[in-house]
Order: structure tokens, then sequence, then C-alpha cells
């Protein structure tokens, strides 16, 4: 049993890093693939009569891990100057506003249909209004400078920014003055926590001689977070500053307090922890939604109750994108297409108390928003590719005019 789970995993990671590479030319979303090849293994291993234990357990640890990890090497791609400002400004906002926004009409929407409190129905809303930072950074690679700084910096906001609303709305009972003062006083001391963090973890970074000094790093970095998180403190901004300090070592050269932790040193470093951060992370996000894929019943795909509801949350999805997007003066092309839901939009949903869940947000409806959203931005992709052939062969093609009429 034993060999034959290792082989099995082996030989799913290794597909999943094909799929990895191929998305690039294909414009396949990998989760698309990875949740397809999860749910492929699931029905061999019933036909073949293979029984493997139940990783019910393990999924959310992968999401969680996940998560750090994809806001780390999201917070490392950041680059923080003067040059950056409007384009970070109009990310911020652009996270923020469709994040709270949306949540808020669709938990009143979801009121209206559905008996329950409105804090029940944000709480279980709010999954379905982050993208996913693991999903929309891997496929954009191919775009425009402009376009793909746009969406790795616009995913990593909304990562973060709906996970520490939903813990805000999830943690407390009531949501009063007194909420919010708390709420402030944990932003404060999560800060403070994440100060003291960075330089400790930046001395043993630029300090350690021994061979194995980063994964060391990462565990302290997962430490920090998990024991932040269970004082219910929003500590993903720590892992967010943490990431901000490293990747933009060269504006902090200019302080002459920060040649304590040899600056020089510390940058040789960095790029080194950035590929193996990068590099976990793409295995453990590959492992999750393998796992995920694997639990899906094929009843839960296609569900025709939740149908209406996922192509009307669909529908409002891009609704919003298109007015976040006028609003922020950006082009809708390619941009409205990606939106994609997720890792944290699985790891939100899981979050949610038994007690506090409704009905109608369900694993059918939550597997199929993430397809809908992840193959409308497939298709977007696709045809914006062609597009951008079709631009390029048009400009070819009118250069060889001009030359043919000048000669």
């Amino acid at each position: 049993m034993t060999t034959t789970i290792i082989i099995t995993f082996c030989v799913l990671l290794l597909v999943a890093y094909l799929f990895d590479l191929s998305a690039k030319k294909t414009k396949i979303p990998a989760v698309i693939l990875l949740l397809l090849l999860g749910w492929v293994a699931r029905q061999l291993t019933y036909f073949s009569g293979i029984k493997l234990p139940d990783f019910s357990s393990i999924l959310p640890v992968l999401g969680t891990v996940g998560l750090i990890l994809i806001v780390l090497e999201g917070a490392l791609e950041l680059k923080l100057n003067k040059s950056k400002l409007p384009l970070l400004r109009k990310s911020f906002f652009g996270a923020l506003i469709p994040v709270f926004s949306m949540a808020f009409f669709l938990a009143y929407l979801l009121g209206y249909f559905v008996p329950s409190s409105f804090k029940d129905s944000l709480s279980n809303v709010i999954p379905l209004c982050v993208i996913s930072s693991s999903i929309a950074i891997s496929s954009v690679k191919n775009l425009a400078t402009d376009d793909k700084e746009f969406v790795i910096y616009e995913s990593s906001f909304s990562d973060i920014l709906g996970v520490l609303f939903f813990n805000f709305i999830a943690l407390n009972e009531y949501i009063n003055g007194k909420s919010f003062a708390t709420f402030g006083l944990q932003i404060l001391a999560i800060t403070f926590i994440s100060l003291i963090g960075i330089i400790l973890l930046s001395l043993l970074l630029s300090k350690i001689d021994h061979e194995i000094k980063f994964v060391p790093i990462i565990l302290l970095v997962i430490l920090i977070y998990t024991i932040a998180h269970e004082y219910d403190l929003p500590a993903l901004i720590f892992i967010l500053l943490f990431g901000l300090f490293l990747g933009n070592l060269n504006q902090l050269k200019k302080f002459s307090w920060f040649r304590r932790v040899k600056p020089d040193e510390l940058d040789k470093e960095k790029q080194k922890f950035k590929e193996l951060t990068v590099e976990t992370a793409f295995m453990i996000r590959s492992l999750f939604f393998l796992l995920f894929g694997y639990m899906i019943e094929t009843k839960d795909i296609i569900k025709v109750e939740t149908l209406g509801w996922t192509f009307g949350i669909v529908a409002i999805i891009f609704i919003f994108r298109i007015i976040q997007l006028l609003i922020s003066r950006l082009p809708l092309i390619p941009l409205l297409f990606i939106a994609p839901r997720g890792l944290v939009t699985i790891l939100l949903f899981l979050s949610i108390a038994p007690a506090k869940q409704i009905p109608l947000i369900n694993r059918s409806l939550i597997i199929q928003v993430i397809v809908v959203t992840s193959l409308i931005m497939m298709v977007g992709l696709i045809l914006t590719k062609k597009d951008a052939e079709t631009e390029k062969k048009e400009l070819k093609e009118s250069s060889e005019t001009v030359s043919e009429v000048a000669l």
C-alpha cells in the first residue's frame, strides 16, 4: 500500500508539472487539468478496487500552507517604487472594492431567497468574491508586462483582503464598534510582530552558514503565521510584509539601520529563497487541487439544482469586474476574463463553521463556480492570443506593403 501511494503521488505530481509547462501554450488553466486528473484517479482507484486512506483531514492543512506560500510568492514579486504607485493604487482598490461590494450584494441577494442572518450570508459568499492568485498569476505569463503586473498585484491583494474580511466576519459574533476596535488593535499587534519577525528572519537568512538554511526559514514563517492565526490575528499581513521586505531590498539600502543585516549577502540569498518558495508552492498547490479533485464526486459537477445559481453568480462576478475596470480606466481585454476562483475560495469555504453553513452555498456550487470562471479565463486568453497574432500579422503585412511602395 505504501509503495502504491508513493508511486501514485509521484506520477500525479510529474503530470501536474507537465500541465504547468503546457499551460503557456495551450492556455488551459492547470487547475482544471489538476481537478480532472484527481477525479480520474478517484474513478481508477474505485474500479480497480484500490482502497486509499481518507485525505479529507489533510486538505485544510495543504490549503493553509499553500495559501502562505502563494501569498509569500506574490509578495516577493511586488516592487515598491514611485513609478509603481499608480499601478499599486489601481490594483489595491481594484481588489478591495469588488471583494466588499460583491460580498454585500451577494449576501443581500442570498438573504432574499434563503432565510438566514446577513452575517451568515456574508461569511458564506465571501469565498466566491476572491480572485485566485494561484490560478491567475500562473495563467498570465504571456500577457503584456503592464497587464501581467496588474494581475499579480490585484490577485495577491484580493487573496489577502478576502481572507482578512472573512476572518473579521466569521470570528466576531457581533459586528459593532468594539469588534472594529479589536480588529484595529489586532492590526497593530500583527504589524509589531511582523517587524520583529522580519528582523529576526533576515538576520538568520544572512548569517546562517549551514548548508540547510532556507527550509528552516520557511518553517519559521509558517510557524509564526500559525501561532498568530491561533490568536485570531490577521496573520497574512506578516506574510505580505515579509515578502515585500525581501522583494524590495534595493529600496532599503539607503537606510543606515538596514546595513546591520548585511544587505549585500541578504540580497544574494533572496533569489535562492524565492526559487525554493516558488517550487514548494507549486508542489503544495498541485497536491491541494489533486486531492480536492480526488474528493469530487461526479454528482457535484453536474448537479442541476445549483447550475442556475452558478451561472448567476458568475454573471455577477463579471459585471462587477467590468465596472471595476471601467472605473480604473484599464483595458477590458484581456483583464475582463481574468477573475478565476480557486484555492482561497475552497479554503475559506472549508473554514465555515457547520452551524453557519447555508445549504445553497455547497460543495457543488463552489466547484462549478471555480470550473466556469477558469474556463472563461481560458477562452478569453486563447481569443486574446489570436487577436494579438492577427495584429502582429497585419503589422507585418503593412510593413511589407510600405517597403514595396518605397521600392
